[in-house]
């Protein structure tokens, strides 16, 4: 299947998904949230994001980690999203490009199930300091708390249940996984606390630092969407 064809399927996936939650909250108050603009925000958000989240192409595998693990930027819509228009539209986001990448799926649901998770963690807690805080040290702190609780909470589940979870439902042995890890860092010995020291910390730690300096950079843009958004 070509890129654009691919893509043409994600942008029809993200609309169709759109469409069933938009009829799932039909009639439910959302402080005037859940007009036709903000689904149409949300559509165009949650596009770019499913589109880099599905395309392999735009994953970064880096050879300091395991093959399992690979750079990706899907979150950065999302979290301009939270910034711009509120931690609702955040939320959204992450939840339709998850939706979206199911059917992509080559982890079973695993993966998506831990970066929905990541995601939130990422794009709630920042989305609600910024809506207080809307300068550009509001953005950065924003990022930093927000950097703060995901590396903690990623890093964590990561190494724990959703590892467990990933030899079950992959039919990975522990001695296999841990194989994986050994090739690219001898320091790892266990899949618990070495596993999070010398793979899940830094890795988490090095994704969310491209994803904040991408943002900030687009600070100037979000700035402005978001007095436009107060305008309306």
């Amino acid at each position: 299947m070509s890129g654009w064809n691919q893509a043409r399927i994600i942008i029809g996936a993200v609309a169709l998904v759109l469409i069933l939650l938009a009829l799932l909250v039909r009639g439910v108050h959302f402080k005037n949230h859940m007009t036709v603009r903000f689904i149409t925000r949300t559509a165009i958000f949650s596009a770019i994001a499913a589109v880099l989240y599905v395309v392999p192409f735009l994953h970064i595998p880096l050879p300091i980690f395991p093959s399992f693990l690979e750079i990706h930027i899907d979150e950065i819509p999302a979290l301009i999203a939270s910034f711009a228009y509120g931690p609702l539209m955040g939320t959204f986001v992450v939840i339709v490009k998850t939706l979206v990448k199911l059917p992509f799926t080559t982890t079973l649901g695993v993966g998506e199930l831990a970066d929905l998770i990541y995601g939130l963690v990422l794009v709630i807690p920042a989305g609600f300091y910024y809506k207080h805080h809307r300068t550009f040290k509001g953005c950065l702190v924003a990022c930093l708390i927000a950097v703060v609780l995901q590396v903690a909470v990623a890093s964590i589940i990561t190494s724990f249940p959703i590892l467990d979870f990933y030899m079950f439902v992959m039919g990975f042995s522990e001695e296999q996984l841990l194989y994986m890890c050994q090739l690219v860092n001898p320091n790892v010995t266990s899949l618990g606390w070495t596993f999070c020291l010398w793979v899940a910390l830094p890795f988490n730690l090095l994704k969310d630092a491209i994803v904040v300096v991408v943002t900030l950079l687009l600070y100037r843009s979000i700035h402005r969407m978001v007095e436009n958004a107060k305008k309306e």
